[in-house]
């Protein structure tokens, strides 16, 4: 019996699901970047983007009447690098900027600027064929937000946040009323940076957080980094790292962050929950890791006004996940080895297929 097998994500031929593919980008830039007749819109992209995701995206773009600007660039060497000029000149003008861009350029003063200028901004960095199907495509986007509000509202009625895993992670903190961020939203807002549906961000108090926190999924940036062979230990004391085990994963981890010569690069920036329905397994693709069903992201280093909690600059931003979490919201079961509890959250995930549901 002859089996066809697929790389899935990185095929080079240009038809590969091309038809799925323009579905997604249309529902992209109209039903989630909500892009009017007559709109600017930049899309931003580098040497190690999936060009046929950028090209459906502007023709999707066009079709609707924006105007698509597209810029390439050479792959930065770190995400979060003040961007060449005429890029930061093109995103202050635009009226939506949709960044595919794998060493991303959020959190640079560029991207500040487009955002207190009112442009209205998605990051989708590392966004190939298959995931733009899977996580936008394939989704009830609609329901995929009505299960986002439910977490906002459960984890921010919360004080107390504890989560553990099998893999010996142990973190507690309090939110004290810190407000949550459904990131994964619609674009609705002049000036409020969204992500890929299917994540929620928060901080809790910075100075409460301690523990032992272990990535088992994903770990990116440093570039060299991405899905993980084994788990990577961090202490964390009032909301810093303090100490990094594991293997030669974890070294290079280490260097990365010595090598930014930054202290606030040991900062704990936000807790994440993904739970996007199109994504089952990490891939190596941050933005699509951090929305593996059941998941928790944490940030590292630069932290953004819309979190809600403390702000600051630092040198980067590293995301971590961690794949099957236990997570107890003052003393009750929110999420138990990557299995949500909460009877309306059950329900939407049974309306999603999900397994363990």
């Amino acid at each position: 019996m002859f089996v066809l097998q697929l790389n899935i994500g990185v095929e080079p031929n240009k038809e590969y699901l091309s038809y799925e593919l323009s579905k997604a980008a249309l529902k992209l830039v109209k039903d989630v970047m909500l892009i009017k007749k007559g709109e600017n819109v930049v899309i931003s992209a580098d040497s190690s983007t999936d060009r046929r995701v950028v090209e459906s995206t502007a023709e999707a773009v066009y079709c609707i009447g924006g105007m698509p600007v597209v810029i390439y660039t050479p792959t930065a060497p770190n995400a979060c690098v003040e961007p060449p000029s005429p890029i930061g000149a093109a995103v202050a003008k635009a009226d939506v900027w949709i960044e595919y861009t794998y060493s991303y350029i959020m959190h640079t003063p560029a991207w500040r600027n487009s955002l207190k200028n009112g442009c209205r901004y998605i990051c989708l960095t590392g966004m190939d064929v298959d995931m733009m199907v899977k996580t936008l495509g394939r989704v009830d986007y609609d329901t995929l937000i009505e299960l986002g509000e439910l977490f906002k509202e459960k984890i921010q009625s919360a004080d107390e946040v504890i989560v553990k895993s099998n893999n010996g992670t142990n973190l507690t903190a309090y939110n004290r009323g810190r407000k949550v961020r459904h990131s994964g939203q619609k674009a609705t807002k002049k000036g409020y940076p969204i992500m890929l549906g299917g994540q929620i961000s928060w901080c809790p108090i910075e100075s409460t957080i301690n523990g032992t926190l272990v990535f088992d999924g994903a770990l990116w940036p440093p570039l060299e980094l991405g899905l993980l062979k084994e788990p990577v230990k961090l202490e964390i004391k009032n909301g810093r790292i303090t100490k990094i085990d594991g293997g030669f994963e974890a070294k290079i981890f280490q260097n990365w962050l010595k090598g930014m010569n930054d202290e606030n690069m040991y900062r704990l920036a936000h807790y994440s929950l993904g739970f996007n329905p199109g994504v089952m397994k990490q891939t190596g693709r941050i933005v699509e890791d951090e929305r593996v069903f059941g998941c928790m992201e944490f940030g590292i280093g630069s932290q953004g006004e819309s979190i809600m909690g403390e702000c600051w600059s630092a040198a980067s931003h590293s995301d971590g996940i961690l794949l099957k979490p236990t997570i107890i919201l003052d003393g009750k079961v929110f999420e138990e080895n990557g299995i949500y509890k909460l009877p309306k959250a059950v329900e939407i995930c049974k309306e999603f297929n999900m397994p363990g549901y």
